[in-house]
């Protein structure tokens, strides 16, 4: 398989690889994606009509390689027809990762690019309703990323009254972890008392 694709889009990839387990990715630029998109799902030959997975990664101390670009939306493809996957990876551009929608070839990563666009910050351009769909909407910045602190300096809670989420300063109290109860049990009294 990998030689057809390689063959079918000469000249659109960065990079094409099987992987140890015969899983075959191909890298390519952000504006080769929607035409290779459209290629794959419309080429007879290839006939990959399914979207299964949108993921963003963060690719930032990625093991021991440099990677040129730190965000990326990895695509994961399968021919009903051949029983073939395939995995696509685009790298975002920086500052502003941004990265045309796929929406209009596979309607199925609506909700995927969503989600892609809250936990990591890839703005998927050309989206019909992009908006965050895990955090709150007064939620600052994208969990998933390698950069987010883990630690803050605020909380949040459902207030009941108001009806929303509100934040306020964190107020950490140090936690006693030693029994305060100490209880009087005939158990362990010695029987000559």
């Amino acid at each position: 398989m990998l030689e057809l694709v390689t063959a079918r889009l000469q000249g659109k990839l960065i990079d094409a690889e099987v992987n140890r387990v015969g899983e075959v990715t191909v890298e390519l630029s952000p504006e080769q994606l929607i035409e290779v998109a459209t290629l794959l799902r419309d080429d007879a030959a290839l006939a990959f009509d399914q979207l299964i997975d949108i993921a963003g990664v963060d690719y930032a101390e990625y093991g021991s390689e440099q990677l040129p670009l730190k965000l990326a939306a990895v695509y994961h493809l399968l021919s009903l027809q051949h029983n073939w996957r395939i995995r696509l990876r685009v790298f975002a551009p920086e500052p502003l990762p941004l990265i045309e929608s796929v929406c209009d070839v596979w309607p199925a990563a609506s909700w995927f690019e969503r989600e892609a666009f809250d936990l990591f910050g890839i703005i998927f351009n050309g989206h019909p309703d992009l908006r965050r769909i895990l955090t709150d909407y007064g939620f600052i910045g994208h969990p998933f990323r390698k950069d987010f602190p883990l630690v803050g300096h605020v909380e949040m809670f459902y207030d009941v009254d108001l009806g929303r989420v509100v934040y306020r300063p964190v107020d950490l109290e140090n936690r006693v972890t030693v029994p305060r109860v100490i209880r009087q049990d005939n158990r362990y009294e010695s029987a000559g008392e």
